[in-house]
């Protein structure tokens, strides 16, 4: 089995886990969740030196996205993800992010939206994708069943789940993606989430409030 390593870099004044995943042996990689903060995410990409094949995105928020079509220009690396349900929030970054108050930021179009049942690959990796709605309407998954590790965005935290106060939230929906998607990955399959510490979908099962 390939050796699979796994970075995590806080982006952006939300603290959004831009996640760099990438091969030990082939040094070529992913980066997950780009949302901004793009100069600090390639200096840490030079130190670890993996060629970036892919740039990942689980959905379409300002924390996640911002910094893609950037990363995409410096990189050349090809966007995939998320659900084509998220094309209105892409087309809005730059209006979110002077919301947000977050700099350089930019509107995107995936080289390539992602739908339930496909996957996406990189180095020697292939990830299930899950279309898991209800924080945002197109947000996805990515999911390695024999390496057991998971990247699960703003679906599922450490102790919670995603917001779902935004006018195109759906919390019934949200429920239903963790009970009948993540909940059914096994009790032994690590989750790395877009914000906070990662965890296990065991210990969710028995601990978080929101899916007792």
């Amino acid at each position: 089995m390939p050796s699979l390593k796994v970075a995590i870099l806080p982006v952006t004044p939300l603290q959004q886990n831009c996640t760099l995943m990438y091969d030990e042996d082939s040094m070529t990689g992913a980066v997950f969740d780009p949302g901004g903060d793009v100069a600090r995410i390639l200096e840490v990409v030079g130190e670890v030196g993996f060629e970036v094949e892919k740039i990942l995105l689980t959905h379409g928020h300002i924390d996640h996205a911002g910094g893609a079509a950037e990363l995409k220009e410096k990189l050349g690396a090809p966007i995939e993800g998320p659900h084509e349900a998220d094309r209105f929030l892409l087309d809005g970054l730059v209006e979110t992010a002077a919301e947000y108050g977050i700099p350089g930021s930019r509107n995107v179009t995936p080289d390539r939206w992602l739908d339930e049942g496909e996957t996406v690959s990189f180095g020697p990796f292939t990830f299930d994708v899950r279309h898991c709605p209800g924080h945002a309407p197109g947000h996805v998954v990515f999911i390695h069943e024999e390496l057991r590790i998971s990247q699960v965005g703003d679906v599922l935290f450490k102790g919670s789940i995603g917001r779902t106060d935004f006018p195109y939230g759906d919390h019934d929906a949200l429920i239903d993606a963790i009970k009948t998607k993540l909940l059914t990955l096994g009790d032994d399959m690590s989750f790395i989430c877009g914000h906070g510490p990662p965890g296990t979908i065991g210990e969710e099962r028995q601990t978080n409030p929101f899916i007792q």
